[in-house]
């Protein structure tokens, strides 16, 4: 059995580690197991999980570049005493990838960069990120990265036109996506948003995701759609931040704020317009999975085009007004009107999963279908995580980068 040692920041619900985890479920564990270095001592979500699969957790010190000699010196003593045990290290953190991918090389591993991001922080942390990710794709054996905008970001393009980059989509697990009506009634009445236009948004509250530009596209979409709600998921260090803005705009009575979620999948049925106005992204995950569940997106031109797999994808420049993005988002809703059947009191999911695909509304010149027939369409992208598995572990068997193609 080969033995991943896949190195991340932490191990909580986040756009990286849900994509892993998706893997490390379909990968065939008695041919290939996933270990994970983690920066800090408190324990993460999936933690117990990984556990349970066979899987072991290192913790390391988190990097402050005042402590590079101690940083060093705590992979340098994880790696000793763990050699012989993988023959792969993955480093999808790679603000630190060139500190501990040469010390991973020295002690037998074959060492890959994984690009999942397109931007760093602002201010000095990301000028700091910048400097140390500088020659990092001649640190790695092996270039992976989810887009093309990643790789360029992480890399840098001159690596890119000389080196070899392997592309993996960010996969998830598309059926568990599929519209459900019932469960759209369900969470609705949850949260008691039976009769709501549901603009909603999944992610991390981090400077990336932009939730202060989408506070203010909602307060303009609330002078056109009388019965909207903005349903924020996620946590982060942003969030009170963003609560205390909610209230500043006077906005707070219709933003609820949901936290972190187990049951992501049954908020997508609930929504009818997903806005995902980010800075910067690899390629996101929960655009992936709006998609696979048919709810309209909203996304800013920043976002790699690799992630628009279907019609539902709209974008918008941040440069533009608040207004304009508000006016698209209204309309973009007036899709799920139909094609949820949220208005017909007596459809039932079966009559929807029965009924013809190319039952469709046109928007904007464009065809749309039934929202549950957009979740082949995400499979057939090439977006359906256990043919990726599959894929890697010939890889991590042979070594040949050709098996990802």
């Amino acid at each position: 059995m080969i033995r991943v040692l896949h190195v991340l920041g932490q191990l909580n619900i986040g756009g990286a580690e849900s994509r892993i985890m998706d893997l490390y479920r379909c990968i065939d564990r008695n041919r290939v197991q996933f270990d994970f270095v983690v920066h800090g001592d408190s324990k993460g979500y999936f933690e117990d999980e990984i556990e349970s699969l066979g899987g072991k957790i290192y913790h390391i010190p988190r990097f402050k570049i005042y402590n590079i000699h101690s940083y060093k010196k705590a992979w340098r003593d994880l790696l000793s005493k763990n050699s012989g045990e993988h023959k792969f290290i993955q480093g999808h953190m790679t603000s630190t990838a060139s500190i501990y991918l040469p010390i991973a090389k020295k002690e037998g591993l074959l060492t890959i960069a994984h690009a999942r991001s397109a931007g760093v922080d602002a201010g000095v942390k990301g000028y700091i990120t910048k400097l140390l990710r500088l020659n990092l794709s001649k640190k790695a054996d092996y270039l992976f990265s989810c887009s093309k905008l990643a790789s360029e970001a992480v890399f840098g393009k001159r690596a890119c036109k000389k080196r070899e980059i392997v592309f993996l989509p960010n996969c998830i697990d598309v059926s568990k996506f599929r519209f459900d009506y019932d469960t759209r009634l369900s969470l609705r009445m949850k949260l008691g948003l039976e009769n709501a236009n549901i603009y909603g948004h999944v992610g991390r509250f981090h400077y990336a995701k932009n939730h202060e530009f989408l506070l203010k596209v909602f307060k303009e979409i609330l002078l056109l759609d009388e019965k909207a709600v903005l349903v924020l998921v996620g946590d982060g260090p942003r969030m009170q931040e963003i609560k205390a803005l909610s209230e500043e705009l006077k906005i707070k009575e219709h933003v609820i704020f949901e936290g972190m979620k187990t049951n992501i999948s049954d908020y997508y049925q609930a929504m009818d317009c997903f806005i995902y106005p980010s800075r910067y992204e690899g390629l996101p995950g929960t655009v992936v999975e709006a998609q696979a569940s048919g709810l309209p997106v909203l996304m800013s031109d920043s976002i790699c085009n690799e992630v628009a797999v279907t019609e539902l994808i709209s974008s918008l420049s941040l440069s533009d007004d608040p207004k304009k993005w508000a006016e698209k988002a209204v309309n973009l809703l007036n899709v799920n009107i139909r094609y949820t059947g949220k208005n017909d009191s007596n459809i039932d999911n079966d009559d929807i999963v029965k009924n013809d695909a190319t039952d469709t509304i046109e928007i904007d010149g464009i065809e749309y279908g039934r929202r549950y027939s957009y979740n082949q369409k995400v499979m057939d992208a090439g977006f359906e995580v256990s043919i990726q598995a599959n894929k890697l572990m010939e890889f991590y068997e042979s070594g040949n980068a050709e098996c990802l193609a």
